[in-house]
Order: C-alpha cells, then sequence, then structure tokens
C-alpha cells in the first residue's frame, strides 16, 4: 500500500478541489470561529471553510498533502493554517474549536476512541462536529476508502466514542460520492452532526 505522501504526489488532486457535499450541507450549524479538520489531505475542505469565513487549521500525516493544501489556498486568495502531525501525537486543546471536521478520516479502532475523545475535549460549548465516514457497508461496493474493516465506522460505535455531544444526525446511507478519481461511485457512509452543550 502506497503512502500518503506517495499517493498525493500527483499533479491532479486526487478527491478533488470541491469540498465534500455533507460538509457543504451542514456548514452552517458550524459557529463561526478556529475550526479543526482532520487529515485534511490535499485541502479541499479547508480551503472552502476559510472561504466560507472560518479560521482554519487542517492537520495531516502527508506533508506533499499539506502542500497541496497551501497552493489550493492560495490559488482561492484564502488562508489556512497547516500542521504536519500524526493525529496519534496531535493535541487539539481543551475547548479551542467552534467545530472540528473528519470527513473520511479512517483511524484503527483504539486510536479513533482516542482522537473522538480529544474531539469531544477539544470543541468549545455550543460547537460543532461534523463527521462523514465508511462504513463497513462500503466493501461491498468498492468505490473507496479502507480496504479493512477495523479502518470502517460503525455508527453505534463512532457515537459511543464521541460521549458528551449531543447528536442532531446520525444517519447511515448509501449515497453517490464524486469526489475526485478516489471517491467514484455510490458509497455506504455515515454522516454526523453532533454539539457540546452550552454551559449552563
Amino acid at each position: 500500500m502506497p503512502s500518503w505522501d506517495e499517493r498525493f504526489d500527483v499533479s491532479d488532486y486526487i478527491y478533488g478541489t470541491d469540498p465534500n457535499e455533507y460538509l457543504v450541507e451542514v456548514v452552517d450549524r458550524i459557529p463561526k470561529g478556529p475550526v479543526l479538520c482532520l487529515a485534511e489531505g490535499e485541502g479541499r475542505n479547508a480551503v472552502y471553510l476559510a472561504g466560507k469565513g472560518y479560521e482554519v487549521t487542517a492537520v495531516d500525516s502527508s506533508s506533499v498533502g499539506l502542500e497541496k493544501a497551501l497552493k489550493l489556498a492560495r490559488e482561492r486568495s484564502v488562508k489556512i493554517e497547516t500542521v504536519h502531525a500524526d493525529l496519534a501525537d496531535y493535541e487539539m486543546g481543551v475547548e479551542r474549536w467552534t467545530g472540528i471536521v473528519s470527513i473520511f478520516c479512517h483511524l484503527p479502532k483504539e486510536l479513533r476512541a482516542l482522537v473522538c475523545r480529544r474531539c469531544v475535549a477539544g470543541v468549545k460549548p455550543g460547537g460543532a462536529f461534523v463527521m462523514e465516514a465508511y462504513t463497513p457497508r462500503q466493501l461491498a461496493y468498492g468505490t473507496g476508502g479502507p480496504q479493512s474493516l477495523e479502518l470502517l465506522v460503525e455508527p453505534e460505535d463512532v457515537t459511543k466514542e464521541l460521549f458528551g455531544l449531543r447528536f442532531e444526525r446520525t444517519l447511515e446511507k448509501v449515497r453517490e460520492i464524486n469526489e475526485g478519481m478516489s471517491h467514484r461511485g455510490a458509497g455506504a457512509v455515515v454522516q454526523i452532526l453532533g454539539f457540546k452543550s452550552q454551559a449552563r
């Protein structure tokens, strides 16, 4: 399996330059302020959010992907901050973000649970958590995403791992995905929108 640096080291943007459709659908639910994009890769979602007026930090383990993210930001005349880090080591802080966005960020189960706990801690009261990820049903479609069952997301597992959020959406569905050359066709996904309760 090629590394993410190797995968991103092509002239095209492998997931395209347009934002994820689900993020576009719910973006107005994210309060204005600092937003963290997890496993942001080539930057399509971070650049979109910056264009909507958010202060965006994009974290990814691939320096090649992040260079492409910065290039896309320059082309779109927006500013994003990039952090080259493994999510196992990245500290999100406490009540720092008005939104945390996880679009097709697939992690081993133990690491995902750790990252989810950090997300709950890291989002501000009233802040939003947005996730779209492939479920195990995606293996039957073969249109993108991990080929390992351990990296795919069961909705009930991730909502438990995000304990402390109030969920407005935990929807499992099959939708048509057209995101660059690497996500094409029908995809089995879970879409999550959660909020941290305001302090009383």
